[in-house]
């Protein structure tokens, strides 16, 4: 039997942390029910690699990670998305009006590992615990029947994972 495969898009600001981890997280979820993407409001162009030690637990490659604006889905050829998740409290939901498809939109506000001042271990935790309360939550949603949801059972389903 087979499934439908979902196109998540995970914002954040820098697309640096907190989205990366989310995109390999949501890639490694069996029978390929989520294709994931990230992409930052204002990208860093640079991978933390607190992010990338957490990812490198998972079967998810990390040389295909890479920091990217937003603004490569509102590209015609870009695969047409089923769910926004914004990850934190400075990207702007409106700007998930510009997509095609109206995507169903959700926002998971995480605190931002990268802003952890202290020691290089104090730093990796706080990459841990965002990396493992990201985890739940897709975990969680993917054991939702996604396909029998209309679109605002669905969003209701993504703002109580919040």
């Amino acid at each position: 039997m087979g499934y439908k495969t979902f196109n998540v898009l995970v914002i954040s600001s820098k697309n640096s942390a907190r989205s990366i981890m989310a995109e390999a997280l949501f890639n490694t979820i069996p029978n390929g029910m989520f294709k994931a993407y990230s992409a930052g409001s204002t990208p860093s162009f640079v991978v933390s690699r607190f992010a990338l030690e957490e990812i490198k637990k998972t079967t998810y490659p990390i040389k295909q990670l890479r920091s990217k604006s937003w603004q490569e889905f509102l590209q015609p050829d870009a695969p047409q998305i089923d769910f926004i998740i914004s990850v934190c409290d400075h990207v702007a939901i409106d700007i998930c009006s510009a997509f095609h498809g109206s995507p169903v939109i959700g926002r998971w506000v995480l605190d931002d590992p990268s802003l952890v001042e202290g020691s290089f271990e104090q730093k990796k935790l706080a990459f841990q615990q965002v990396f493992l309360d990201i985890k739940n939550r897709i975990d969680t949603l993917s054991k939702l029947p996604l396909a029998h949801l209309d679109k605002n059972l669905l969003k209701q389903e993504l703002e109580q994972l919040a």
